[in-house]
């Protein structure tokens, strides 16, 4: 007599952990290629569901771009916030702490290309340029706070945060160059 296999209990995500696991899939496959490129269907075989069930979760397309570009964005906040405190705490510079957490940051090709598409995006979808235009003033307000710097001060911090954007995309953090040598910042 054998004993009869007890059935497996199935544990169902909740509406919460998909919507996670979506806007974790989206920032690698929008990363790859583009809000305005990637099929919706892409986002949502990455996430492990159907795209039935994404746009319950995000009716459009554009509200599934604005969640991932808000995680990409307060990604960015919440690691110049902590560093900040740190260093302020160490008796060291909040900007240049906020700096060095930028480029730890760029390491993660998920977040610098979501960062990239999103400025793209933004001269073709209206709400991504608004939305854009809300996250950048939130963190310069952040800079501003933490730092205390005036307005020459902190365009040179943001103006060097793009400049670190585009060594990062194009790779320029390996050439021995004069230009990539003047230009790659630490």
């Amino acid at each position: 007599m054998t004993a009869a296999a007890s059935p497996t209990k199935r544990t169902l995500s909740t509406a919460d952990e998909r919507r996670e696991a979506v806007l974790e899939a989206g920032m690698q496959v929008f990363g790859e290629r583009g809000f305005l490129g990637t099929p919706t269907m892409e986002v949502a075989k990455a996430a492990g569901i159907s795209q039935a069930y994404l746009f319950r979760l995000f009716p459009t397309k554009t509200e599934l771009i604005l969640a991932v570009i808000e995680r990409s964005n307060q990604r960015i906040y919440a690691a110049f916030a902590e560093a900040a405190a740190v260093a302020k705490a160490e008796g060291r510079d909040p900007g240049e702490a906020m700096g060095e957490s930028y480029s730890s940051l760029l390491a993660d090709r998920r977040l610098l290309l979501t960062q990239i598409h999103q400025h793209a995006a933004a001269a073709a979808i209206p709400e991504v340029a608004e939305a854009s235009r809300r996250m950048f003033a939130r963190l310069y307000e952040l800079v501003e706070r933490e730092t205390g710097a005036d307005p020459e001060r902190l365009q040179q911090f943001f103006a060097h945060g793009m400049l670190m954007n585009v060594m990062a995309a194009i790779g320029a953090q390996d050439d021995d160059g004069p230009w990539a040598q003047t230009l790659r910042v630490c």
